[in-house]
């Protein structure tokens, strides 16, 4: 299995997009992506560079992110879940409010309910439009996300909820120029009459608000998917970082400390009182009382005697057990379940 870095996914559209254009390469068995984590899991005997040009052609990025060998001993690591999504939302929201503010006021405000505009803006129509262009413009700078992302989907036909909101604001935005150089061609012939009907039909407003409430909606969905990648991270904490594992001949076997990626399938491993179980095994050797709370929510500690499974990220309770390892890495049960509960939020 191959995984890679997948980026410029906004939905689950892309996301979608980005596996049926992966799994139509010859030599591609089976294709995952994952929204939360921006990433893709390959498996088959495709190359890598025309998984990597496929990905590009459907209008996203792609890089391999680790080897074969390295996706087998992990699922998701905690810096593919931290969250950066929302600092930049918020920060975007909050600028993209402030300059709608000021549009609203100068748009809605001395019409609506009589409120002050400085002179030169009160008395020249032509200038209220500038100014509403101006402002909009810069909300348009700050969410060109939107706009980066929806057009080049067009282009690769691959249309998404990004191409809807760009489509919606440029044409109010272009719509409003318009009604601009009409209204200034109306007062320039003296047609004061017609100057304000295209007044009234400047659109900048709509397009400001618009961005402004869609980048909303993105924050929201930021800060719940932020939400739920912190969820997981609790979850991959709960695995221990070490393994006491028993070595040498039998008879003559000296315990161990290693890491939890250098335990393999059939090792021998021993666990204290008090102490987590690394990966999933077998008892071979005592008996004790686990606590099983963190993968089953069961309060009360189990009792597991020879030939009980034991699983990671549990706690031995009493007894000191030898365990024989029967899963190891992504195959825990552990790591089974924060890959079912990234899967199923990324859609």
């Amino acid at each position: 299995m191959e995984q890679y870095n997948v980026t410029g996914m906004s939905c689950a559209a892309c996301s979608a997009r980005v596996e049926k254009a992966v799994g139509a390469i010859k030599g591609v068995s089976s294709c995952s992506v994952s929204l939360l984590t921006n990433s893709m899991s390959v498996e088959g005997t495709a190359d890598s560079a025309e998984i990597i040009e496929a990905v590009s052609a459907a209008g996203y990025g792609a890089s391999v992110k680790s080897s074969a060998a390295e996706a087998k001993r992990a699922a998701v690591s905690a810096d593919e879940l931290k969250d950066t999504e929302t600092p930049k939302m918020k920060k975007r929201l909050f600028w993209s409010l402030g300059f709608l503010l000021v549009l609203m006021y100068i748009s809605m405000g001395h019409m609506m309910w009589g409120w002050y505009l400085p002179p030169f803006l009160a008395e020249n129509h032509v200038s209220v439009g500038l100014a509403q262009m101006l402002l909009t413009g810069v909300i348009m700078v700050i969410n060109q996300k939107f706009f980066i992302s929806g057009f080049k989907g067009m282009i690769h036909r691959a249309p998404n909820m990004d191409t809807l909101v760009a489509l919606g604001s440029a044409a109010a935005f272009v719509y409003g120029i318009y009604a601009v150089f009409m209204m200034s061609d109306a007062q320039l012939h003296g047609d004061a009459e017609k100057a304000m009907t295209y007044m009234h039909e400047l659109y900048f407003e709509s397009a400001g608000m618009i961005l402004t409430l869609i980048t909303l909606g993105k924050l929201l969905e930021a800060y719940s998917k932020g939400r739920t990648t912190d969820a997981l991270k609790g979850l991959m904490k709960l695995a221990p970082k070490t393994a006491s594992v028993l070595r040498g001949a039998e008879g003559a076997q000296k315990e161990e400390t290693v890491p939890i990626e250098q335990v393999k399938t059939g090792d021998i491993f021993v666990v204290r009182p008090g102490e987590s179980i690394p990966v999933d095994g077998i008892i071979i050797d005592g008996e004790t009382a686990v606590d099983e709370s963190a993968l089953t929510g069961e309060s009360i500690p189990a009792d597991k005697i020879i030939g009980d499974e034991v699983n990671a990220a549990t706690i031995n309770i009493q007894g000191f057990v030898k365990c024989r390892a029967s899963r190891v890495g992504e195959d825990t049960a552990l790591s089974r379940i924060i890959k079912m509960v990234s899967d199923a939020v990324s859609y």
